[in-house]
């Protein structure tokens, strides 16, 4: 081994840290962690005790199964766009269903807090979009002369766009200027 290659010295939390964000990259990692988030509270308020004092609020309704049913949803959902992230648009947009169902179930969707944090993930779900792998050929060698790079390729920060020449309409030219119509 050359004192340059770094993989037997590396230490393992680089490693670990290195391989957790190749695989959050490769998913939508925010839109399942907003959706687990948001949850948590619509399945654990309707089971809530508050204590203020000697005083025991119970917050329990006549619908905690259904809280309890709709958070156990949106956690599968988040987790789901994590390991199977084909059906993201599915789990996007079943997320954001079960959280506006929420709202008359689950104690105003968990207070607000776990409506708002699954309806985001939902739609970032949604949003997301698996990104192209750059080819080799495809980028731009640093040492590549800057007359030789491709055309289209945005050079430095004054890339100007192309113009298109006037297209004619013959057509209305040999009617005189006017529509069909009149």
């Amino acid at each position: 081994m050359s004192p340059e290659s770094t993989g037997q010295n590396e230490h393992y939390i680089r490693v670990y840290r290195r391989r957790f964000r190749a695989w959050r990259g490769n998913r939508p990692f925010w839109a399942g962690l907003f959706t687990m988030v948001g949850g948590v509270p619509i399945a654990y308020f309707p089971y809530a005790n508050m204590h203020l004092g000697n005083v025991t609020l119970a917050m329990s309704t006549t619908a905690g199964a259904g809280s309890l049913i709709i958070g156990v949803l949106l956690v599968t959902l988040g987790l789901t766009m994590w390991f199977h992230s084909i059906v993201r648009v599915f789990a996007g947009v079943a997320a954001i269903l079960l959280a506006l169902i929420s709202i008359p179930v689950a104690n105003i969707g968990g207070f607000i807090v776990g409506f708002l944090f699954s309806l985001i993930g939902g739609a970032l779900s949604i949003s997301w979009a698996p990104g192209d792998p750059k080819s080799v050929e495809e980028a731009p060698r640093p040492d590549q002369p800057y007359e030789e790079r491709p055309e289209g390729e945005l050079q430095g920060a004054a890339a100007v766009p192309q113009q298109q020449g006037a297209v004619l309409d013959t057509q209305a030219e040999a009617e005189g200027g006017r529509h069909r119509a009149g």
